[in-house]
């Protein structure tokens, strides 16, 4: 198990490049086995979570060719539809959440899927009946063999229909999605997940042939097609980097210029950091964090206490709540964050209060973060990352603390996040690596 040696206190300055975002790729590379044509993807994050992703394609016969230095061509024409029953296949399935976004292609193209309860963060329960259900109503039968704990599915061919989904999930959608554009007539989608991802994949499978319509909201229609061809693909910035390194900047900046961020795809996380006091501006198509020697937190027009809340988009992504919360401890004033939408990610602040941050965990959805406003800095610890975003809110208040600290597990950071120790020394971090 590798961990990172983080030496505190060191500014940063400089320009930053975000990775491709990581979950737009689970999504687009799995939409490559709709089709036999060959689909080339760009700006492809050289991160564990796509890595094992894409070798888990060529495992059941895709064929995988790097075109450039961050970009693939897949061509699924020969599909080992044999080991996809293995129970190699299974295992390596359950190691990877990602995973679970195979169903919807294979199913369609295919009219079967074997597939076990992918793996992932320990960020608490989540459930894939949304998946389930959605394809259940476009005609699939599957069960649920306790035995190898493994979902088998098939349907000779799927039928177009409306459903209303249960949760605006975002795989949940990428999935049924993929499955409706081959299946037989129309599917209206309501309540659909509508995170640029989501659009991002939905325009990639128009160019590939499909007919989607509703891109950006929350009803999708789907018309469904006998087929579909090759496309060419690029992937957007990773919005979770952005919000990462502006966070980073906020605590430990001398001037940092993020580049390329994609604004009008960021929605309201740089008003986030904003509310918090942290100055986010953009210039042109990137943002610049100046440095602040204080940043005093927003009050409600009520004068009631800041809180921060996470929603389905365009709400607050739950992927920050975390950097946000790293960010509150140096503020001036005091945050309220509710994490509504899983159960278990809160627990890390345990780590924060060690390193000497005020806050209150009222329950496993709620913390109130009462800000330093720089007077007291964090004192550095021995960690271990939890999973990937908890992590690299880890990494963030260890590079602004007072001392050397010591983050295990790091192999959850590196499921999200490229290369990140050498790209933060670029900029003055002082990191290293311990095999």
């Amino acid at each position: 198990m590798a961990s990172f040696k983080i030496e505190g206190g060191h500014m940063l300055s400089g320009t930053i490049v975000p990775q491709g975002a990581k979950n737009e790729a689970l999504q687009v590379v799995c939409a490559s086995l709709l089709t036999s044509e060959e689909v080339v993807i760009r700006n492809i994050p050289d991160i564990r979570d796509v890595n094992n992703l894409i070798q888990l394609l060529r495992d059941i016969g895709v064929k995988v060719t790097k075109v450039e230095d961050d970009g693939f061509a897949f061509q699924a024409s020969d599909l080992n539809l044999e080991y996809l029953q293995s129970d190699e296949f299974v295992q390596k399935c359950s190691q990877l959440r990602g995973s679970v976004l195979m169903i919807g292609p294979l199913l369609a193209r295919m009219g079967k899927a074997v597939i076990a309860k992918p793996g992932g963060d320990k960020i608490g329960r989540r459930r894939l009946d949304t998946h389930f259900l959605g394809f259940k109503m476009l005609g699939a039968k599957f069960r649920h063999l306790e035995e190898r704990n493994v979902y088998e599915i098939g349907s000779r061919r799927l039928k177009g229909t409306y459903m209303l989904l249960d949760e605006a999930s975002v795989t949940g959608t990428a999935n049924i999605i993929m499955a409706a554009v081959l299946a037989e007539g129309t599917t209206t989608i309501y309540n659909a997940a509508c995170e640029p991802y989501i659009q991002q994949l939905c325009h990639m499978l128009n160019r590939m042939g499909a007919n989607i319509s509703g891109i950006g909201s929350n009803l999708l229609t789907v018309g469904g097609v006998r087929a579909l061809h090759g496309t060419e693909h690029r992937l957007l910035p990773d919005m979770i980097e952005v919000g990462s390194f502006i966070g980073m900047a906020a605590m430990c900046g001398n001037g940092v210029r993020i580049k390329d961020v994609s604004l009008k795809d960021l929605g309201i996380i740089p008003d986030a950091f904003r509310r918090l006091g942290v100055k986010v501006e953009a210039e042109g198509d990137d943002l610049l964090i100046p440095r602040q020697k204080h940043y005093m937190v927003d009050s409600f027009i009520d004068g009631t206490i800041m809180t921060l809340a996470d929603a389905p988009w365009p709400g607050l992504t739950p992927d920050l709540l975390s950097v946000l919360i790293v960010v509150a401890t140096q503020a001036r004033g005091s945050v309220l964050f509710h994490q509504k939408m899983f159960e278990s990610r809160l627990f890390f602040v345990d780590k924060l209060i060690d390193m000497g941050a005020q806050i209150i965990l009222c329950d496993p959805h709620r913390a109130v973060v009462v800000g330093h406003d720089r007077k007291l800095t964090l004192r550095a610890q021995r960690m271990s990352s939890p999973d990937i975003r908890a992590g690299i809110a880890l990494l963030i208040a260890a590079m602004s603390a007072t001392g050397v600290s010591t983050i295990s597990n790091i192999e959850q950071i590196d499921r999200g996040y490229q290369n990140i120790e050498n790209r933060l020394n670029a900029l003055g971090a002082r990191i290293t690596r311990i095999p």
